[in-house]
């Protein structure tokens, strides 16, 4: 009963940071408030998840040592001073400060999550506790464009922001009111030793090029949508959630397959999926029917879903249970590097390919991500082969 409280706790803190894509389909209306071009809303993102993903890692490492339910607990609570911040900013600058605070928050939240679902779970049961974990966060992924869109329209985009607070003082108020499932504390930090392995390098590696490539998507549709397609942010927002749908739809099934078959078959097909996704997105004009590019968006995120918890419980195999939230930093903060070289590197190729040829750098863009994903997935394929390569040296 414990344990599954705890799993339940876990989840509704993921699923708070994860519900943080109500930002995205709100871009074109906060490049409008600030007056920034739409390669400027790439600091959105970095100044967010690049804090988080140091966070991650440092406070699955502390959650090691004094537990993973405290740094859980202060990660919720900085989450709600940090929407608040959020909508309240005046200027970007101001408003890139909050993302900074609320990467701080949710970084604490995604490095003891993992810890904390799987902390029950024995070895051969970790790929469907996780899976749980993950669909709990694709359906908040995938929720947050809807109501995004909604609320854009209606209200105005900072009440994404606000809107989000008293969410976070409901999970802490669960967070502090229900007994969870504490994990053995390690008697030592992690080294350099611990991470640098290549049974954790490899899911690490996996995990940067998918995030980078999905995160084509994640930048670029927004945009897509409302200035290539026409669409209003309603609309839009409808589209856009297929992406997450996917990859929350794939998650569970995953995770339980992967308890049953081992992670690497899954991890390589899931990645295929994404490139094959993203290629066609690539593909997709003015013309493109709209329920083709739905399919083809739902596609992009279902490869996510695939490829994810079963790369997640190869990585966190290879720490011991002690050393759980370090596993889990670890994976999160591979993604979101990923995510910030995705980031980055779409935007600027973005911004100098729109001068001279116009709608079609989007194209080139979701291209671009496909091929790195695809190159993700020959590399999942040759480690496969590899002996010892599953889960651990």
């Amino acid at each position: 009963m414990i344990a599954a409280v705890t799993r339940t706790v876990a989840a509704a803190g993921a699923a708070l940071v994860s519900l943080d894509s109500v930002v995205n389909i709100a871009f074109p209306a906060m490049s409008t408030t600030f007056a920034v071009p739409a390669e400027r809303m790439r600091w959105v993102i970095i100044c967010y998840v690049f804090t988080y993903a140091l966070t991650a890692l440092a406070g699955g490492a502390v959650a090691d040592r004094v537990g993973h339910a405290q740094v859980f607990r202060a990660g919720v609570g900085l989450s709600a001073v940090a929407f608040a911040l959020g909508g309240l900013a005046p200027t970007f600058e101001t408003f890139l400060g909050a993302r900074v605070v609320q990467g701080l928050a949710g970084g604490l939240i995604y490095g003891t999550a993992p810890g904390l679902v799987t902390v029950s779970a024995p070895p051969a049961a970790r790929g469907r506790a996780l899976g749980v974990l993950n669909a709990a966060m694709g359906l908040a992924l995938a929720g947050g464009p809807l109501v995004s869109g909604v609320l854009v329209e209606a209200v105005g985009w900072r009440s994404i922001f606000y809107g989000r607070v008293p969410l976070a003082a409901l999970t802490l108020a669960l967070a502090l009111g229900v007994r969870v499932e504490r994990a053995p504390t390690s008697p030592r930090w992690p080294a350099p030793r611990d991470v640098l392995r290549g049974a954790v390098l490899r899911p690490g590696v996996l995990a940067f090029c998918a995030n980078a490539g999905i995160f084509a998507v994640w930048l670029l549709v927004p945009f897509y949508l409302v200035t290539v397609r026409g669409l209003d942010a309603a609309a839009g927002g409808v589209l856009f959630m297929l992406t997450p749908l996917g990859t929350a739809v794939a998650a569970p099934a995953a995770g339980r397959l992967a308890d049953r078959v081992g992670p690497w078959p899954l991890v390589v097909s899931g990645l295929a999926v994404e490139a094959v996704g993203l290629a066609l997105l690539g593909g997709a004009d003015a013309q493109t029917p709209l329920p083709a590019l739905a399919a083809i968006l739902f596609a992009a995120g279902l490869g996510l879903g695939i490829f994810q918890v079963p790369n997640m419980a190869a990585a966190m195999a290879a720490f011991g249970t002690a050393q759980q939230g370090t596993a889990g930093g670890v994976i999160f903060f591979a993604r979101t590097l990923g995510t910030v070289f995705g980031v980055g590197t779409l935007a600027q190729l973005f911004a100098e390919r729109r001068l001279t040829v116009g709608a079609a750098a989007f194209n080139e863009c979701f291209h671009a991500a496909a091929v790195g994903v695809a190159l993700a997935a020959a590399l999942g394929i040759l480690w496969a082969r590899r002996r010892g390569a599953p889960t651990a040296e």
